[in-house]
């Protein structure tokens, strides 16, 4: 499904109404939408204007990140949020902290979680594809079974937090205080003991 009619159906708009708006034909639309005719360069900065969103994302095929983006941008227009304040989020790469802005209307927030957790599993999914090439597969199996059932234990959180610094995945500067450089300290010490 392309962007342009994603959000015509987003915003409950016909093909007509659009063409009103536009000045054009309603035959015009529908080549647009069944892809025999591009979206020309014209109308673009007016329909960008009206469904704020940017014309590659009107002219191309939408995933699902693409569409809560859609509806986030929908809801900041309809909804006009104000940041409460901001939050510190792990960059894409574990390099460092970003900030991450945290609205004062929760639907804007929901959605902002349902990007990441989108973005999460397409970057899991990626690195499961990858398994086909090495004799790993039992990690992913154990991995989920964790987060299933021993996601929430603190064990576990500090472990793998710790892993992540061992394993230089996380940079030395990140971490949730001295509770856990403790904790790490006393691990690192078991894990050189046995040579890993």
């Amino acid at each position: 499904m392309i962007g342009l009619e994603y959000v015509l159906g987003l915003y409950n708009m016909q093909q007509l109404e659009l063409a009103n708006r536009l000045g054009i034909k309603k035959q015009n639309i529908n080549l647009w939408l069944k892809g025999k005719q591009n979206i020309p360069k014209k109308y673009l900065p007016t329909l960008e204007k009206l469904f704020h969103v940017d014309g590659a994302t009107l002219s191309g095929e939408l995933n699902e990140i693409d569409k809560l983006e859609i509806q986030k941008e929908k809801l900041k227009a309809e909804l006009k949020p104000i940041i409460e304040r901001q939050e510190q989020v792990l960059s894409r790469g574990g390099e460092k902290l970003e900030s991450v802005p945290v609205y004062d209307q929760e639907e804007i927030n929901k959605i902002e979680r349902n990007i990441e957790k989108e973005k999460l599993v397409e970057r899991f999914k990626a690195s499961l594809e990858q398994v086909d090439r090495h004799p790993y597969m039992d990690n992913y199996r154990i991995i989920i079974e964790l987060l299933e059932q021993a996601g929430s234990e603190i064990i576990f959180q500090k472990t793998i937090q710790a892993l992540a610094h061992y394993l230089n995945v996380l940079p030395g500067e990140i971490t949730t205080g001295p509770e856990q450089e403790e904790f790490e300290q006393a691990l690192f010490d078991v894990l050189d003991d046995y040579n890993y």
